[in-house]
């Protein structure tokens, strides 16, 4: 039993029929700076029977405090009594069923806003892979290249690369879903030896697949752009510049110097996305080596991921990535103008040869 004195700094507090202590001032304190606690909330002290308000508690409200908090909006339930999983889905539908017009459009909102987003970074990519054609065309020709001037002669291929976008990036999606494709038959196929032979074919004809419609539109940005070719003819003449030059030794040809660019940039993207995760790498191993439960692994890196918090590195290494991207188009309409002088000469030598 406590005496009068410790019963004297005492609170009961009653919100919604349900009384809440004894309390001292000091867990008061804890429960409205929780939110927990309003100045409107019933109040009496642990020895009387007399109720008031919890504005009227010496030293916890003052009255411009008491004021703001009775004001405020949205103000938390206070105190709200323990609640069972199935009492808080109840209360979760119910708050949902009555707030379902404000809830759908906040909803709409957020969904419109992200499919507009979407919407915005795929029509600006056809803009971004006709502007690196003309502005390194105009750079490497030694003319000045202003953005903003060049940029409406920019626009005017829009369609014919976006339509070309769609088909390329889109034969190359399908190619990576056919290897996922086979990655689950391996899995699915459990002990039956006939599957992995099987998977192994499949991958080489996907292989192989990849790798010559790489080598039918190492060129087709340029075509499209520089030589103001159809969707058609672009194709048609990138096979064929990709596949000229086979009297050259291998490592001068179009073809295996578009590999190699195209090799230098994916291994620079990769020691870029490994350094930005280096550190949830490092996590990784770290609880692979003492974890045996994987659910246990899971949850301590995604707990070390939130702890970790803000990593500048890695922001640092995906911006620079950001800014570096025009490097592999300029990269590639070099070759091309490369690629088209070699071309046109080994012609001249050509009809030299045969008027010899």
């Amino acid at each position: 039993m406590l005496d009068d004195q410790a019963m004297a700094e005492q609170w009961i507090i009653r919100v919604q029929g349900k009384e809440y202590g004894p309390a001292d001032v000091e867990t008061l304190r804890e429960w409205k700076t929780e939110g927990r606690l309003l100045p409107g909330n019933e109040a009496r002290r642990a020895d009387s029977d007399l109720w008031a308000t919890a504005a009227d508690i010496p030293n916890l409200f003052d009255v411009g405090e008491a004021v703001a908090t009775s004001a405020r909006w949205p103000t938390q339930p206070p105190l709200p009594a323990p609640r069972s999983l199935a009492q808080i889905l109840a209360e979760t539908l119910r708050i949902y069923r009555k707030g379902f017009p404000q809830f759908f459009g906040l909803a709409l909102i957020a969904a419109v806003f992200g499919l507009g987003m979407l919407l915005l970074s795929l029509a600006a990519w056809p803009v971004f892979v006709a502007g690196i054609q003309i502005l390194t065309a105009e750079l490497s020709a030694g003319r000045e290249a202003s953005l903003f001037k060049l940029f409406p002669h920019i626009l005017k291929f829009w369609p014919r690369v976006a339509m070309l976008c769609i088909f390329v990036y889109g034969v190359f999606f399908l190619l990576t879903v056919f290897g996922f494709g086979i990655a689950i038959m391996i899995i699915a196929g459990g002990s039956s030896l006939l599957v992995p032979f099987l998977a192994l074919a499949l991958l080489g004809v996907q292989v192989w697949m990849f790798g010559r419609f790489f080598v039918n539109v190492l060129f087709w940005q340029q075509f499209a752009v520089l030589e103001n070719a159809g969707v058609v003819e672009s194709l048609s003449q990138s096979r064929n510049l990709a596949r000229s030059g086979r009297d050259l030794p291998w490592f001068q040809r179009p073809l295996w110097r578009g590999v190699l660019i195209a090799s230098i940039w994916c291994a620079f993207v990769l020691v870029l996305q490994i350094g930005a995760e280096w550190h949830t790498i490092q996590q990784y191993f770290h609880e692979l080596s003492t974890t045996q439960d994987p659910q246990a692994l899971l949850q301590k890196i995604t707990e070390s991921q939130r702890a970790h918090g803000f990593d500048l590195f890695s922001f640092s290494l995906n911006v620079l990535q950001r800014i570096l991207q025009p490097l592999l188009g300029i990269a590639f309409v070099v070759l091309y103008f490369d690629s088209k002088a070699a071309s046109r000469m080994d012609s001249s030598h050509r009809e030299i040869d045969t008027s010899a």
